[in-house]
């Protein structure tokens, strides 16, 4: 796969993970762009919040079955579905973080990797 293929596979596989989220209302969405930083693990981080467990949970699954449908993709790894505090869903070049508020507010994933570019997905109320 060349580096052009990568790149569109990655945009296409954010917008699909937007799309999921969007469609269960998650707050406060951003795209961090990683790929101009040399350390970064993946191309995209995702991360967005919900108000409680139960709705982490829903965003969770709502981009799972989003990209599933879209792309047919499963993501390689899930991480922390147990207590829905903060789900981790690994999906290669890119990697979705969904927070319940207070958690994100805590480890401020966004300040850890500053370098980034970041751009606010806008959500319609």
């Amino acid at each position: 796969m060349d580096k052009t293929t990568e790149i569109t596979d990655s945009r296409r596989l954010t917008n699909s993970i937007l799309k999921g989220l969007l469609d269960k209302k998650g707050n406060n969405i951003i795209e961090m762009d990683l790929r101009e930083i040399e350390s970064a693990v993946c191309d995209y981080f995702v991360i967005a919040s919900g108000g409680s467990n139960r709705q982490v949970n829903a965003l969770a699954n709502a981009v799972k079955d989003t990209v599933i449908e879209d792309l047919g993709e499963k993501p390689w790894h899930i991480e922390g579905m147990d207590n829905c505090s903060w789900v981790l869903l690994d999906y290669a070049n890119v990697v979705v973080h969904v927070f319940q508020e207070e958690t994100r507010e805590f480890y401020k994933l966004e300040e850890l990797w500053a370098d980034a570019t970041v751009k606010s997905i806008e959500t319609i109320d």
